[in-house]
């Protein structure tokens, strides 16, 4: 079987995964992101590190996809600032709370926490703070790849804590330690990582859900159109007025 053959039948499995063990944990979410948008409030989104940070990327701004996304897209964590400095960054204490104050996240918020592995220090205390503020946290990362990071690993927040086990909910990516997982004869690495499927497939079943429920209530909430299908332009206009203010990057 050819690498590629193997890869697709990875990613194919693990969406899989996320369909079939997941789906209880994804409609719950869903409902409570719908409850929060029926009060015409923002959901924020915010994925602490490299490649997490497409996952924020993935809901925001996007065709068929909900207005009331507010994307934490931070520098410090963005590759394109240097992906050795977004490594060191993630692993700093005290930058998470930093970002989530920034964006004024407090009581009666709702907040999206997408990291891959779940354990790096902006992770973590993007939660912890998020809750302390009174927020309602969701966390989208792999409990294996927590779970089996060691105690000591220089990643970790110094309260050694797993993002599923502080967010209110919790959705399991199915990501094993790594990422990768294409094993070649006479390699020592494995190849071909999985995460961003992943946290792109579990993103968008929570956000089709919820406007999903909406619409079965006979709510019609506002969800972009590509600028580049005919009308997007006229019919996102409809909406920008109420965002454009709100939304930091919009």
């Amino acid at each position: 079987m050819s690498v590629m053959n193997q890869y697709h039948e990875q990613v194919f499995g693990i969406i899989n995964r996320i369909h079939n063990e997941e789906k209880d944990r994804i409609l719950k979410v869903a409902q409570v992101i719908a409850e929060h948008i029926k009060k015409d409030k923002l959901v924020y989104v915010w994925g602490p590190g490299g490649h997490s940070n497409l996952a924020t990327m993935e809901i925001f701004f996007r065709a068929g996809g909900l207005m009331h996304i507010n994307a934490i897209l931070d520098g410090g964590t963005m590759l394109n600032h240097g992906a050795l400095r977004s490594m060191q960054i993630e692993r700093l204490p005290g930058y998470g709370k930093v970002v989530i104050n920034d964006y004024g996240i407090g009581e009666g918020d709702l907040v999206i926490i997408v990291n891959a592995y779940g354990i790096n220090a902006a992770t973590i205390e993007a939660a912890l703070e998020s809750k302390e503020n009174g927020a309602t946290t969701i966390g989208i990362c792999s409990f294996e790849h927590a779970e089996s990071t060691p105690q000591n690993h220089i990643a970790r927040h110094p309260s050694k804590k797993n993002l599923h086990e502080i967010v209110d909910y919790a959705i399991d990516s199915k990501i094993q330690v790594g990422d990768a997982v294409i094993k070649l004869d006479d390699f020592e690495q494995k190849i071909g990582a999985l995460s961003t499927f992943a946290n792109a497939y579990a993103m968008n079943c929570i956000v089709i859900e919820a406007i999903d429920m909406l619409v079965k209530q006979g709510i019609k909430p506002p969800v972009w159109m590509s600028g580049n299908a005919d009308g997007g332009d006229e019919w996102n206009n409809q909406f920008l007025g109420k965002f454009k203010d709100k939304i930091k990057v919009l």
